[in-house]
């Protein structure tokens, strides 16, 4: 059967259109660029996931909606959500339901094809290596948080290479299941696509074991080390030599070249560079234009056009990133509602009040005890 179901047929679609966390839709002037919300990911990643979730005896309502992550998020797979509203709710989902390997079940019901269009130019590659360069140069349509690479093996052997699968921690928080669901399904993939995974040598988790060791070797089919520098498959180097059945020249070449005319790599805009120094400032100095120009090396009139021509500005940014940091802090730290406010930039603890009301339509006490599974 294969992974993706037409390879030769590629939607063109409307590639500037995403699925906001409200459920609007917003089209940009910047190829396969949104305005910044905080890192998102696409839709498909919970494939599988309300049907599993009720498999356990829960909600997936319940849980879409303590993370404010739209409905149609189960049905649009093309339309992006917060990647740190997604990986909290995986982490919650385990926890709440019991169901400590939620992350390598849920790879278990996805394959190559959740990474739509980019699955079609992976799948028709001649070689693993040239399948995971297009991977690690496209992942970002996916998720521009997640990364994946061939690096040396950490272990020191030269007849071994470590594909490494990263999260950006300064985009969003790390996530134990997140992490397992992303590495368990990078393993599903490499074995469908070789018939099999013979040289894998041993896998690395940077957390420690949340099901038993077996349950992890058993998923793997290779030994699994734990508290790791990095997330990583380790295999023998020949197998990156290893072809595809499915190669196709033409068809990689016409995916590879709609990807690069329809999708802009976020580390290539300036409300990227942005984004991150605001990310790094707020809350420790004046998050003023000036400043962050002055950081970026660049007059702040020329970032101000350059922000427009991405169809965003500064004011815009800056008030995202005070709502991914206030968020964040309520949902995954015990921090007093009053140092939360002045991490994330706020005036006081009234200010982010309010500002969590508009939001969520509650308060922050309240957001943190629904991402807890409170009453």
């Amino acid at each position: 059967m294969a992974l993706v179901e037409d390879p030769g047929v590629l939607d063109l679609g409307a590639p500037g259109d995403a699925l906001a966390p409200g459920g609007e839709v917003h089209r940009s002037r910047v190829r396969g660029y949104h305005p910044p919300m905080g890192a998102m990911i696409r839709g498909a990643s919970l494939r599988g996931f309300a049907a599993l979730v009720e498999q356990l005896g829960g909600d997936p309502g319940e849980f879409l909606a303590r993370f404010a992550i739209p409905a149609e998020a189960l049905t649009s797979e093309e339309g992006l959500i917060p990647i740190t509203g997604h990986d909290l709710m995986l982490d919650a989902v385990a926890r709440d339901l019991g169901c400590p390997d939620f992350g390598l079940r849920l790879a278990d019901d996805q394959d190559l094809s959740i990474l739509g269009r980019l699955a079609v130019a992976i799948q028709a590659s001649s070689t693993v290596a040239e399948a995971l360069e297009c991977a690690s140069r496209f992942l970002f349509v996916h998720s521009p948080a997640l990364s994946i690479a061939v690096e040396a093996d950490p272990r020191g052997r030269r007849e071994v290479v470590a594909l490494t699968y990263r999260k950006d921690l300064r985009e969003s928080p790390y996530s134990p299941q997140a992490m397992e669901l992303g590495l368990g399904l990078f393993h599903r993939v490499a074995v469908a696509l070789v018939g099999s995974l013979s040289g894998l040598r041993s896998v690395e988790l940077p957390h420690q074991p949340l099901s038993p060791v077996a349950r992890y070797t058993e998923f793997f089919g290779a030994q699994v080390r734990f508290g790791c520098p990095s997330a990583a498959l380790r295999v023998e180097r020949r197998v990156l030599d290893e072809e595809f059945r499915g190669a196709d020249a033409a068809i990689r070449r016409l995916a590879v070249d709609y990807l690069a005319g329809h999708h802009t790599d976020p580390e290539g805009l300036t409300a990227t560079h942005v984004r991150r120094a605001l990310t790094a400032s707020v809350g420790t100095t004046p998050p003023v234009l000036a400043h962050i120009a002055r950081l970026l090396r660049m007059h702040p009139r020329t970032l101000q056009r350059r922000l427009a021509a991405e169809s965003t500005g500064f004011e815009e940014i800056l008030q995202d990133v005070r709502r991914d940091l206030a968020l964040r802090y309520l949902t995954t730290t015990d921090l007093p509602l009053g140092q939360v406010a002045a991490m994330a930039g706020f005036a006081d603890q009234s200010a982010l009040s309010h500002a969590v009301r508009r939001w969520r339509g509650t308060s922050p006490g309240e957001v943190r005890r629904r991402t807890r599974g409170g009453a």
